[in-house]
């Protein structure tokens, strides 16, 4: 799948989020919103990206936007981390990789010598009228949040 840039629209989509509702991109239209996606709830690299959007979110919130998370993890497994992190957003389930693929956060990746296909770690910020401001991907985890805070002005 071909990788997002500036200035791209940005995919609209519909699934599920941690609470069974379903979301779709053009429900924040008028919000700036943050997209990260990342491999699996509760590792340490995906808990470090999510716990740095949380920290961040009163900031991010200030200016006018929001975050969501996406993983190919269900509902169930959504919840549990959400609730064990006190993450103050939804993270979207993508089971099958739909989502990332659409925004190219799905492609191959080498571990430990052999190459996979799996999630890429990445953030996606993106203006009120649903254009990409800034696409990050392999972002560091720990890195992520304020990358797109700074993007957010």
């Amino acid at each position: 799948m071909a990788k997002l840039t500036k200035g791209d629209r940005a995919p609209d989509f519909e699934t599920s989020n941690d609470q069974n509702e379903m979301v779709h991109l053009s429900d924040f239209k008028g919000q700036r919103v943050v997209v990260f996606f990342y491999p699996r709830d509760d590792t340490p690299g995906c808990t470090t990206q999510a716990c740095s959007f949380r920290d961040h979110y009163p900031e991010i919130q200030e200016k006018n936007a929001i975050v969501v998370g996406v993983s190919p993890d269900g509902a169930d497994s959504h919840r549990n981390f959400r609730a064990k992190y006190e993450l103050p957003f939804h993270l979207l389930v993508d089971p099958e990789h739909t989502l990332a693929e659409r925004f190219g956060a799905w492609g191959e990746k080498s571990m430990s010598g052999k190459t996979k296909m799996g999630m890429i770690r990445s953030h996606f910020v993106i203006d009120e009228e649903g254009v990409i401001l800034d696409a990050q991907y392999n972002v560091k985890a720990d890195l992520s949040a304020e990358k797109a805070l700074e993007k957010l002005g």
